[in-house]
């Protein structure tokens, strides 16, 4: 979990939802607001050359593993999670920081199949993301391994 300025924490895939100290429809209200708010920015800051609203602002691409984590959950993609113990317990995105790149995964328990899922769940994850003016590109590594990895387009 990742606090911001306001405190307000990001779903990345590495929470135990017990920790998140929110209610699920309190929390799908903050998110939408919260998104509504980076809508708001982008109209107030970015260039108007017509794509204002259509590619990440400057706040965006300074934190965007928050950018990213709060886009997929407004788009109702299902977020990993972990127990107190630190076990996946849940199968759906993880978004991390890898060597200054954001990366998204699509994770899940052992035994729980998320290796079938993990390009479809992806793909859902770059079409949300595209929307949102993200640039996605697809890699696969071994042993079926499967990852998103998302920037801001160029300035």
């Amino acid at each position: 979990m990742t606090d911001g300025p306001a405190g307000f924490p990001v779903i990345t895939g590495d929470e135990c939802p017990s920790n998140l100290g929110i209610g699920a429809e309190n929390r799908t209200v903050t998110v939408r607001q919260a998104m509504a708010g980076l809508r708001q920015m982008r109209e107030i800051t970015n260039p108007s050359a017509g794509r204002a609203v259509s590619v990440p602002a400057e706040w965006e691409r300074l934190q965007p593993l928050r950018a990213i984590a709060l886009g997929l959950e407004e788009a109702g993609i299902p977020a990993s999670a972990l127990d107190a113990d630190g076990r996946r317990t849940a199968t759906g995105y993880r978004v991390r920081l890898e060597n200054g790149v954001v990366r998204v995964e699509w994770a899940g328990p052992p035994g729980s199949g998320a290796v079938y899922l993990q390009h479809d769940g992806l793909q859902r994850c770059a079409r949300a993301l595209q929307d949102l003016g993200w640039q996605t590109l697809e890699y696969r590594g071994a042993r079926r391994h499967r990852w998103l990895e998302v920037e801001a387009p160029p300035p």
